[in-house]
């Protein structure tokens, strides 16, 4: 489709910004090539134009964007998260771009290579000059100020007086003054970014109180860090996706024997209606409840999964699975509830010790496949029932009391799996 140059709105749909990190990634590069190649000499004049005031305005939209949408809603403002890239790396600017990062910081003295990789890609080039980020028109995008004391830290206040973005450089503690600014700056209409210089510090600032600081200025030389930052925006972004769960029909309860059970603790309290989603084949993992319920004989665990033996797969953030032999204190899982709501969690504890098993077989309808799972035989283990009952004990469903047509939850996927990543191939598992 031929540009309408003389339809402004039209060129901006054409153009449009894209992703979850208001990053300024373009979806369409004909307004570029217009700009640098076009033989008409007001087109191109046009075409520069635009893409000049654009690209500050990306720089900048994420600050109204933010303002009129900041909530107490982690999951809600995950995706409002600005980075910014600090390099002189070819290879780590390409790198960034490719996975949506368009914003970059120069020393005023590098304006050079601002210019040399604007030919190469399109970028958002910022300019640190005097405590202030300029964009490449002069145009003051944001404040910079290094934070070494507490008499700083404690100077850092929302006022009419700061740029609508500020950059702050923490060079002694991290975690207790990011913590100190979420809570100094929560509820106003200014936002702060951090500088981090590796892809951890940058997920202090970014979670610090929950909340997070508004987002980073990632300062590094080494492409990993922006592969590992990307991998961890979208393990978050992943939160907010809700998971497809299939209605299924139990057709077989039987007795197994004796096995090596896994107990998954968690640093995270779960709430009724969420577990842990495992099974003994990737294509199928059944929705297992956590001991959050009391009961008569043993006191809450609400931080306890019951989650099968040690063949098991579960699900662990990236759409990925691992063994339940192969969770160890600090690895990620991913709790899910009765309605597909995701979360991360963080393994504190793993406990396998050897206990009786019973198999659980299902059917889901219009299907002629079978999924199964092994539990131990226990009133603390139970699988989650389709939404419907009027509390959520008669969502959890304990495996001695299960039989023959009870509904529980499945999550119906890909059966083929390499080091827990799913892949197409032919496959049978029995």
């Amino acid at each position: 489709m031929a540009l309408q140059w003389s339809s402004p709105s039209y060129l901006r749909l054409q153009a449009g910004v894209t992703g979850k990190w208001d990053s300024c990634r373009f979806v369409n590069y004909a307004v570029k090539s217009a700009a640098f190649s076009s033989s008409t000499a007001p087109k191109k004049k046009r075409a520069q134009l635009f893409l000049r005031n654009i690209c500050c305005e990306t720089a900048m939209c994420a600050s109204s964007s933010i303002k009129n949408s900041k909530s107490a809603d982690f999951s809600l403002g995950w995706g409002k998260k600005l980075v910014w890239i600090w390099t002189e790396n070819k290879q780590v600017m390409t790198t960034a771009v490719e996975r949506g990062w368009n914003t970059f910081v120069f020393p005023s003295n590098r304006r050079h290579l601002a210019t040399e990789w604007s030919s190469i890609a399109f970028i958002c080039p910022l300019f640190i000059e005097g405590g202030e980020i300029f964009d490449g028109e002069n145009k003051r995008i944001a404040m910079f100020s290094d934070i070494s004391s507490p008499d700083q830290l404690e100077k850092l206040q929302p006022s009419d007086n700061l740029a609508d973005i500020i950059v702050v450089n923490l060079l002694d503690w991290q975690v207790i003054p990011a913590e100190n600014i979420v809570a100094a700056f929560q509820g106003s209409q200014r936002m702060v970014m951090a500088i981090s210089k590796t892809p951890s510090e940058a997920q202090i600032f970014l979670e610090a109180l929950e909340q997070g600081l508004d987002g980073v200025v990632l300062k590094v030389e080494d492409v990993k860090a922006i592969l590992e930052l990307k991998e961890y925006f979208d393990r978050r972004n992943e939160a907010s996706n809700r998971l497809i769960l299939t209605k299924a029909t139990v057709t077989n309860v039987q007795m197994a024997g004796m096995g090596d059970r896994v107990c998954v603790d968690l640093c995270s309290l779960m709430r009724p209606g969420e577990g842990l989603l495992v099974g003994s084949f990737a294509r199928g993992l059944f929705l297992v409840h956590s001991e959050c319920l009391e009961s008569n004989y043993i006191s809450s665990r609400p931080f306890r999964v019951n989650a099968g033996p040690v063949h098991s797969y579960v699900a662990i953030p990236g759409g990925k699975t691992s063994y339940l032999s192969e969770l160890r204190t600090g690895k990620e899982v991913t709790v899910v509830d009765q309605t597909g709501v995701q979360r991360t969690a963080i393994v504190g504890r793993v406990k396998i010790e050897s206990r009786p098993l019973v198999l659980v077989e299902v059917k889901v309808d219009a299907e002629n496949q079978t999924y199964s799972i092994l539990l131990q035989n226990a009133e603390t283990v139970a699988l989650v029932s389709p939404v419907g009952g009027e509390g959520y004990r008669e969502t959890a469903i304990p495996v001695t009391s299960l039989k023959v047509g009870d509904e529980i939850l499945l999550r119906v996927q890909g059966g083929a799996r390499h080091t827990g990543i799913e892949i197409e191939e032919f496959i049978v598992e029995k």
